[in-house]
């Protein structure tokens, strides 16, 4: 009986000697004198708030595209940086550049001291509304005339010898194109005679 009551005494010190310190099941590390500290976290009662005056409505892209668009013509709308070959609503006011006329609505920007097709005089935006592409032509011309006469009047006899007013037709137009590039050119149409300078 004495040997069972010492039993009894052993796992009762076995048992508090082991989840002692408040029932926690954690043993102190050698040499300590007490309980380890635990970290303590806090977390923020509230979330930040976003800033206010951020927009609510994601942009979307124009909704018709020019008619006919297939991958060949993605050039004109997005040019390469490794040529001169540009739309000709990428052209400034002084710009020098050639034509082609497989491809009116492109540049090939070049040199003003170099022999080139055309010059740009005056680069402007067409406003208003325009069903057909007769209709865009007319305003364009009607924005480009005073500055090209006054331009060519400035030039030697026989260095320009044509005009070249380059707009959007109407499904370009509706993207959001709306430059017009007013030109003073060396001649219409394929030929030798080429600028040799900028203009006066």
């Amino acid at each position: 009986m004495i040997a069972l009551i010492v039993g009894i005494a052993v796992v009762v010190a076995v048992v508090v000697a082991t989840t002692g310190g408040g029932g926690k099941n954690k043993k102190s590390p050698a040499g300590s004198t007490g309980p380890s500290p635990s970290p303590s976290l806090s977390l923020p009662s509230e979330l930040p708030s976003l800033p206010s005056g951020l927009p609510t409505v994601v942009p979307s892209l124009p909704s018709s595209l020019p008619s006919g668009l297939v991958p060949s013509d993605l050039r004109s709308l997005f040019p390469s940086l490794a040529d001169d070959d540009v739309p000709y609503y990428m052209l400034s006011k002084g710009d020098c550049f050639d034509t082609d006329d497989t491809q009116p609505g492109q540049a090939v920007k070049r040199e003003c001291t170099q022999p080139h097709d055309a010059e740009v005089v005056k680069v402007s935006e067409i406003n208003g509304t325009y069903t057909t592409d007769a209709a865009l032509k007319k305003a364009a011309s009607a924005l480009c005339e005073a500055s090209l006469e006054r331009k060519a009047a400035q030039q030697s006899a026989g260095t320009v010898r044509a005009t070249l007013v380059q707009y959007p037709d109407t499904g370009t137009y509706g993207t959001g194109i709306d430059k017009v590039a007013c030109s003073l050119a060396a001649g219409s149409g394929k030929g030798t005679h080429k600028l040799t300078g900028p203009l006066k």
